[in-house]
């Protein structure tokens, strides 16, 4: 291909691309397919009698990408996701990422890339400073960001310079079982995979209880369980407080929790995935409360602040923590800039040796919709989530799980008829929502009983859809009240035909 097919193909796909965002809002949130549905339908195009020997046109690829992949996709720009968490990916990101796979740079070190990773070390100072966070965590404070693929490997390489700094001869001898990591029951998956990638072994977890009528991280019930471990020998190695849990969006008490890991020695990770990039809004800056306390901060660029995956940002208040840790040099990797000291080699802050160019697609994100826009962005959902709260609280059919944090909302069905009751409503209308098709929701579970999430955040939801799924809510439980009470058997609402 050459760069004038290119550029004739390539503003078909952009033409794709746009095509799609602007029908999203008519497709079904929710794959409607069974399992092997789609490799059926593909195998007759791809396998036989075996992949194409011959070049294909393009035109049949976004043709086969219309048959099979669009109906058989989860729509996650789609104005009624309101699951899990959000992956806004803004066109202006969408650009971006052309940019980076245009340039094709390999950016393990500053020598094979020095503009990926400069760029990359602007733009972390320069949005540590727009959330607030110390100098310490920039590059010229003697700290310093990075751009990881997700939150889960940077709660991976903050574990082993956790490790490092636990033990400097750990790298040679390996873990000897008596490290400790401090996390509470609403602490991501990922801190837990961590230990286990690393070979401490599920013993190695501690979770620590919440403060009384709380779901956040209790420093004192912290301070008690490092002091019973290293009374019994054991080593504190990370304790790793959130701010906005998955489940619910608690917030675990930082400056506390700092406070109480400082005793010990214990490295201090902040999970801020999806909460943390609030705190560009000021009113929201008391999120990091005790942040320049910790050894690290994560934030996702890629859940909230309008960057397709993979973009998760990780700061650290000492620059040399992560290479310390991880470096390995092969001969073939020695180069005079890195020999200097002069240069930040990035291949030293991660676990692979390879990287993309990341910080293009945040720099067009930056650059595109300004710190204004992304504050606006962030408002406006989290307007949205109380907007839905003060709906849930005026009506007694529904109640608040937990009270709402930033722009997640958790609530459920109220029957009259006990908290069992209340759990096979509150799950029957979030699998009659689901089911419509126009929504799409998850849920968690709070002191054991069953919670619809309302995760508000998709680059296209508005208030009407917002209020489009509330008052299908409503309707969903009105119809299940209804139906459960003709002979006093609890069932699930009939299939909702909510266009």
């Amino acid at each position: 291909m050459d760069p004038e097919e290119f550029r004739r193909l390539g503003h078909a796909v952009v033409d794709w691309i746009a095509e799609y965002r602007a029908r999203v809002a008519d497709l079904p949130v929710r794959a409607d397919v069974e399992p092997g549905w789609v490799r059926e339908q593909l195998t007759p195009a791809l396998l036989s009698p075996g992949l194409p020997e011959e070049p294909q046109p393009l035109s049949g690829l976004l043709d086969e990408i219309d048959r099979v992949v669009v109906p058989a996709s989860m729509h996650w720009q789609h104005p009624g996701f309101f699951g899990y968490f959000p992956a806004n990916v803004s066109l202006h990101s969408l650009l971006g990422d052309l940019l980076s796979g245009g340039l094709g740079a390999q950016g393990m070190l500053w020598s094979t890339s020095p503009a990926a990773t400069e760029v990359e070390q602007v733009l972390l100072d320069g949005l540590a400073d727009a959330l607030g966070l110390p100098p310490s965590f920039t590059f010229a404070g003697g700290g310093g960001g990075s751009i990881q693929d997700s939150a889960s490997s940077a709660a991976l390489v903050a574990l082993l310079a956790a490790l490092h700094r636990s033990a400097p001869d750990w790298q040679e001898r390996g873990v000897d079982g008596t490290e400790r990591v401090y996390v509470t029951a609403e602490t991501h998956s990922s801190l837990a995979k961590a230990v286990r990638v690393v070979g401490l072994g599920s013993r190695a977890l501690r979770i620590v209880e919440p403060s009384p009528g709380s779901l956040a991280m209790s420093p004192a019930a912290l301070a008690a369980a490092l002091r019973a471990d290293v009374d019994a020998g054991l080593r504190p190695v990370l304790v790793c407080p959130t701010i906005g849990t998955t489940g619910t969006g608690a917030i675990d008490p930082v400056r506390g929790v700092a406070r109480a890991a400082a005793a010990h020695g214990a490295w201090v990770h902040v999970d801020a995935a999806w909460a943390g990039v609030a705190a560009l809004c000021p009113e929201h800056r008391d999120l990091l409360d005790g942040v320049e306390l910790v050894d690290s901060f994560c934030t996702d660029a890629h859940k909230w602040l309008l960057t397709a995956f993979d973009a998760s940002m990780l700061w650290v208040q000492d620059a040399t923590a992560l290479p310390a840790a991880l470096s390995i040099t092969p001969e073939y990797l020695r180069n005079a800039a890195s020999e200097s000291g002069a240069v930040v080699d990035y291949r030293d802050w991660q676990v692979p040796l390879g990287r993309r160019f990341r910080a293009l697609k945040l720099w067009a994100v930056v650059h595109g919709h300004g710190l204004s826009g992304l504050r606006a962005h962030i408002r406006s959902h989290v307007a949205l989530a109380a907007e839905l709260a003060g709906w849930v609280r005026d009506d007694p059919g529904f109640t608040l799980t937990v009270p709402p944090s930033l722009a997640l909302v958790c609530l459920r069905v109220v029957t009259g008829a006990g908290p069992d009751a209340d759990d096979r409503a509150t799950r029957a209308v979030l699998e009659g929502v689901n089911a419509a098709g126009s929504e799409f929701l998850t849920h968690t579970v709070v002191d054991g009983h069953y919670s619809i999430r309302v995760a508000i955040g998709s680059v296209a939801t508005e208030f009407p859809h917002v209020r489009a799924l509330w008052e299908r809510l409503q309707a969903d439980a009105a119809r299940y009240r209804q139906n459960s009470s003709v002979d006093g058997v609890d069932r699930a609402p009939p299939r909702s035909t909510h266009s």
